[in-house]
């Protein structure tokens, strides 16, 4: 990871991923992508979320559509 890579707003993230926000949020908290909370605002690196997409493509289409539907997160 580049030290000097800027952090990116939920905004911008849903807009790399090509995702809802609360699926980014599903994603945070049930598959633990990489994000950090400052006081409200949740701020990422793009390098750490696509290194962490990558490693997410070793589980099963089932198994990510039961993470990604789940209601209660």
């Amino acid at each position: 990871m580049n030290q000097d890579e800027r952090w990116v707003s939920m905004e911008e993230i849903c807009k790399h991923l090509g995702a809802s926000r609360d699926t980014v949020k599903k994603m945070i908290k049930l598959q633990d992508m990489p994000a950090y909370k400052i006081d409200r605002k949740w701020k990422f690196k793009i390098s750490e979320v696509d290194i962490w997409m990558h490693e997410q493509n070793s589980i099963s289409s089932e198994e990510r559509e039961t993470i990604l539907n789940v209601k209660d997160y």
